[in-house]
């Protein structure tokens, strides 16, 4: 079954992937923070239980998993570096084709999160409202008339809802138009950073998503973002095509492929580069490669990706032979 990250859609030549993700927490118990180990694991069954018969999800204790599935897990954005970083206490439901995951005692005791291919902020947010509807005719949520759904952090207060876009920018990341940009979208509420936190922008692949949650509705946060998204779209292909008309520019692509397709060694940082010259080279039309492709080795070619796909922890060299070896098969 298609993961979530090689499927096509709108505008996927910047825009990689969609997401929303909703926190809850439920009425009858204190926050996860204030719960003990066999607290949680109730709470995680209760949710667990309410969803018995109406998804089709994967029900996994975090503490069954390797180091470096858990990690992986991360990589792929299916859940938080946070929720990563302890496993006491803490499960996961996860789709098949992984566009569902949702993390049970994080912060939250809830943490509900769906992605789409490319922009299809209605699409997910749709689905995600489904399931937020299913749990709740089964267990009630810690609400309140003023502040919306109570969660632990105040910043999630409200909808509780984070809606978040994934663009490969490699066009203003050059220019050096991004940091501009990350102070302008600031002011209209969102945040602009690197796909994996703060100043981690590697493959030129960045996370745009609201912060404001409380004294806003669901349609206008997603409104708001979308508007943005687009805005930025056309400002990424304005400059990528001014961009393709310099011969240095193609000359990078082609290096990059010709490096990708014959390198015995490829640490994460190197790839990542590489690829994402690759990645503008298919969407400029100079290389004939399937975005699919390109979309899929991103995310797969992460350091406890590959190790959980061989099922042994690599030395960081033999990793870097491994990702190599992977990225000629596949290109």
């Amino acid at each position: 079954m298609s993961k979530w990250y090689i499927g096509e859609g709108d505008h996927n030549d910047i825009v990689i992937s969609t997401r929303i993700r909703l926190a809850r927490n439920l009425a009858d118990y204190p926050f996860p923070s204030r719960l003990d180990n066999k607290s949680k694991i109730e709470v995680n069954e209760k949710v667990r239980d309410a969803l018995e018969g109406k998804e089709k999800l994967n029900y996994t204790e975090l503490k069954t998993l390797t180091r470096a599935q858990i990690v992986s897990l991360a990589e792929r954005h299916l859940i938080s570096p946070e929720f990563a970083s302890n496993s006491d206490g803490r499960a996961l439901l996860l789709s098949e084709n992984e566009d569902i995951s949702i993390m049970l005692c994080e912060d939250d005791h809830i943490r509900l999160q769906v992605m789409k291919s490319g922009l299809d902020l209605q699409g997910a947010y749709e689905l995600a409202d489904k399931i937020d509807t299913e749990i709740n005719e089964s267990l009630k949520y810690a609400f309140d008339e003023r502040l919306g759904y109570l969660t632990q952090y105040p910043t999630n207060l409200g909808t509780g809802m984070r809606a978040s876009v994934m663009l490969h920018l490699p066009a203003l990341t050059q220019n050096g138009q991004i940091n501009t940009l990350a102070s302008t979208v600031s002011k209209l509420g969102l945040t602009i950073r690197g796909s994996y936190g703060e100043g981690t922008a590697m493959g030129d692949l960045y996370q745009l998503s609201n912060q404001v949650s409380l004294g806003i509705s669901e349609k206008e946060a997603i409104d708001n973002l979308k508007t943005i998204t687009l805005q930025l779209a056309a400002q990424e292909r304005s400059a990528r095509e001014e961009m393709a008309k310099s011969i240095v520019t193609e000359d990078s692509v082609f290096r990059a492929y010709g490096t990708l397709k014959s390198a015995r060694l490829l640490s994460t940082k190197e790839f990542m580069n590489l690829i994402s010259k690759v990645r503008f080279g298919a969407v400029c039309g100079m290389l004939k490669i399937d975005l699919k492709t390109i979309n899929e080795l991103m995310v797969s070619m992460q350091p406890a990706t590959i190790n959980a796909f061989v099922g042994r922890t690599l030395t960081a060299d033999e990793r870097d032979v491994e990702r190599a070896k992977i990225v000629r098969e596949r290109l």
